[in-house]
């Protein structure tokens, strides 16, 4: 059970709830409320890291910001379930459009037979005009006809039958149609599916990974080190003085900055790195495949390539500089936990903040 406060508890945390949101832009709505709840009562610990840094930064909390996080950090859907939902749905009605398409062939091939066994019958019952005493006009032919009045019936029966087979094959035809529509639906749905999965793994800001993205991401590879040799290595960093550099130029600004380092990031790491935004102006490279003193010339690349970097202020066309950049390097050490392996390469980024900012520190290297 998800909620497991009393209700006085709940009434408590609905009361700080109704200001915060009559405060904040965001419509009143379940989603917002949904969001606010969460976080007030705690039970959603990434959600209100994520909203504490959005207060902190004083991030406008307005409809898509509260939808955003309601959609990463509450709506928690299994992707792998999801995404092969509709490829289960998909194969199950292309199984059923080939059943119909078979049904479909059997009904045309029926209602041919019945054509045909319909004009045999016509055939065989009509007087055969070779005696003239059996025409229709005369006699002898009123009197076929009345007393094969049975024949007469059956052929009304066969009429009747080609007609309902011809409906039954329209129908059949307008069934495969829109079983093939809605083929075309599910797939359709899939690709949603993957796409939202995209994005639930991706920083909007800086389309680097994110921090799911990174944790999957790191998840993956450590289940991969038990497998012959392994050489992995982990770089955090962190823009310094952000909290600064916001206050002086605005978020807008800060965003800018965060984009910059990210791009920065992009171009010195390869395909087979994992560059995320971790968190706010925190940053994390995974890197497999290196050693620390490879990892730790990466690191230095980019703090040279951050300091000389100037970034434009769309106001006054200003170009602004001087931003700096600490790193933390760490390598994987075979059987620890993610947890410790994210904490050394910490311990290494606070040694660089804590020795002056603007380096690099290499965990267990002396600076």
């Amino acid at each position: 059970m998800r909620y497991q406060e009393s209700v006085e508890e709940s009434v408590t945390f609905v009361k700080q709830i109704m200001p915060l949101m009559a405060k904040h832009s965001a419509p009143m709505n379940p989603i917002s409320f949904a969001v606010w709840y969460e976080y007030i009562s705690g039970v959603n610990p990434r959600l209100k890291t994520a909203m504490d840094l959005a207060l902190t930064e004083k991030t406008v909390l307005d409809g898509d910001t509260m939808e955003a996080l309601y959609r990463r950090f509450i709506v928690v859907l299994n992707e792998d379930v999801m995404a092969q939902l509709p490829l289960e749905l998909q194969r199950l009605m292309a199984n059923a459009s080939q059943s119909v398409a078979i049904t479909e062939q059997e009904v045309e091939h029926y209602s041919h037979s019945l054509q045909q066994f319909s004009e045999k019958l016509s055939s065989e019952a009509a007087p055969t005009g070779s005696d003239s005493e059996n025409a229709p006009g005369s006699f002898s032919g009123r009197i076929y006809n009345m007393f094969n009045t049975p024949q007469a019936t059956s052929d009304s029966t066969v009429a009747q039958m080609l007609q309902e087979t011809q409906q039954l094959k329209q129908s059949t035809s307008s069934l495969v149609e829109r079983l093939l529509e809605n083929c075309k639906e599910i797939e359709a749905l899939r690709a949603e599916v993957m796409r939202v999965r995209q994005d639930s793994l991706e920083d909007s800001l800086t389309g680097l990974a994110n921090r799911r993205g990174f944790d999957e991401a790191l998840a993956s590879l450590l289940s991969e080190s038990s497998a012959g040799a392994f050489n992995c290595c982990l770089v955090m960093a962190d823009i310094d003085h952000f909290k600064k550099i916001n206050d002086t130029y605005g978020h807008l600004f800060g965003d800018k900055v965060i984009q910059a380092v990210a791009e920065l990031l992009k171009r010195n790491v390869s395909d087979e790195d994992v560059p995320a935004r971790y968190g706010g102006e925190e940053f994390a490279v995974l890197l497999p495949k290196i050693s620390p003193e490879g990892a730790r010339a990466l690191a230095e690349a980019v703090r040279v390539a951050v300091a000389s970097c100037r970034i434009r202020r769309e106001d006054s066309n200003e170009q602004i500089g001087n931003f700096t950049i600490s790193l933390g390097v760490a390598r994987y050490i075979r059987g620890e936990s993610s947890t410790d392996f994210l904490n050394r390469a910490d311990k290494a980024l606070y040694t660089s903040k804590s020795q002056g900012r603007n380096r690099v520190t290499v965990y267990g290297h002396n600076p």
